[in-house]
Order: structure tokens, then sequence, then C-alpha cells
């Protein structure tokens, strides 16, 4: 599996942003996907995820309500559209892909259950 995340970049404080994840290598229909961010000096934070099957969703609550995570079966791509955007939403931002499935959305959210990762993209928020 390889993800290939794109769409970072510099934006004002209250602008919008969508980032990108193309997926390759596998059927990605049993597939979680998610997205997670890390601040400098700061660990590793859950953002969204998405059931690929279902289109189910799940946001980390600093999030809930300014962005969406959505997929496009057709180009195996996982979408996050951020608005809003605050300084504090200044992080490389990674996407993940597992196949292990849990009924508990919050089990993903350590990240620990995420086998593969793309290489991040920088969004930057400007005060």
């Amino acid at each position: 599996v390889q993800l290939q995340a794109s769409g970072g970049g510099l934006v004002q404080a209250g602008g919008s942003l969508s980032v990108s994840c193309e997926a390759s290598g596998r059927t990605f229909s049993a597939y979680t996907m998610g997205w997670f961010r890390q601040a400098p000096g700061k660990e590793r934070e859950f953002v969204a995820l998405i059931r690929w099957s279902s289109g189910r969703t799940y946001y980390a609550d600093s999030v809930k309500g300014r962005c969406t995570i959505s997929r496009d079966d057709t180009a195996d791509t996982v979408y996050l559209q951020m608005n809003s955007l605050k300084p504090e939403d200044t992080a490389v931002y990674y996407c993940a892909a597992t196949s292990l499935y849990s009924s508990d959305n919050s089990a993903y959210v350590s990240g620990e259950l995420f086998d593969y990762w793309g290489q991040g993209t920088l969004v930057t928020v400007s005060s």
C-alpha cells in the first residue's frame, strides 16, 4: 500500500484548505482511512477517519464541525476539507490506512491500528 498526501500550504486564519491522500496497491473497500497531524514539538494527534465501504466518519473534537473527511472510490483518494482554520491547526498532516477492523471508532485514535502511513503534507495557518 502506498499513500501519497498532497495539498498542504499556507492559509490565513479563517480560511479553508483541502488535503488529499491518493491510495494505491490494494482494493480499499475494506479499509479504514485516517488523517492525523503533528505540530512542531507536539505528539501526533488524530483528526478524522472514514470507513471506506460505508463512508461513515468520525472526528476529533478539536476539528468537529470544521473539517470533513470524504473519499472518492473512482480515484482511490481520501480528502480532508478544513474550514475556519486556526493557527493551532498548523501541522504536518498524515494520511493512514488499515485493514484492521474495530466497531469502536475510538480504537483508531491512537494510530496504533493503522498499518500504512503517507509522507505528510504541511499545513500552515497564519494569524
